[in-house]
């Protein structure tokens, strides 16, 4: 009898302790597992940054000053356009012309349209010699406001 009850108890143990170790271990629910492969990266930042450039040298006027302002401005409306790239992303139209199967033109377009309010204008820095830098930041809660708005009221089109 004590040869039998040794290998009964043995293999009761381990299966109980199998079944604790099993019930321990729980999936993801189907709502969180959703959630976490759904949610997007951005919403994971409290704000997005965006950076814009502008060239001095380039900017059409003879007075340099008058240049430096006009570089600050352009520097300025890019990170602007970057940071509707962010809030609504950039639609892109490509166009590919193939003959006697050689590529005979390749051309792409990207744009941009949405409606900017409450960013925070970060800095205005000199990049090297000839060159702006301006960094703007805006709050998520800001570009869910922003995406509901357009959602309802989206900008005119143009074209």
């Amino acid at each position: 009898m004590k040869c039998i009850a040794f290998p009964v108890l043995t293999a009761s143990v381990l299966l109980l302790g199998a079944c604790a170790i099993k019930s321990s271990v729980q999936p993801l629910k189907a709502q969180e597992s959703d959630s976490v492969i759904s949610s997007p990266m951005y919403e994971k930042r409290e704000t997005l940054v965006a950076t814009g450039y502008a060239v001095i040298s380039v900017q059409n006027h003879r007075n340099p000053a008058q240049q430096r302002l006009l570089a600050i401005r352009a520097s300025k409306l890019d990170a602007y356009r970057a940071l509707a790239e962010q809030v609504y992303g950039q639609q892109l139209d490509a166009n590919t012309t193939v003959a006697d199967m050689m590529v005979k033109s390749d051309t792409f377009r990207a744009r941009v349209e949405g409606a900017i309010y409450g960013a925070v204008l970060v800095s205005i820095t000199p990049v090297g010699d000839d060159t702006y830098e301006t960094m703007l930041s805006l709050d998520r809660q800001m570009v869910n406001d922003l995406r509901t708005m357009y959602v309802t009221n989206p900008v005119s089109k143009r074209h």
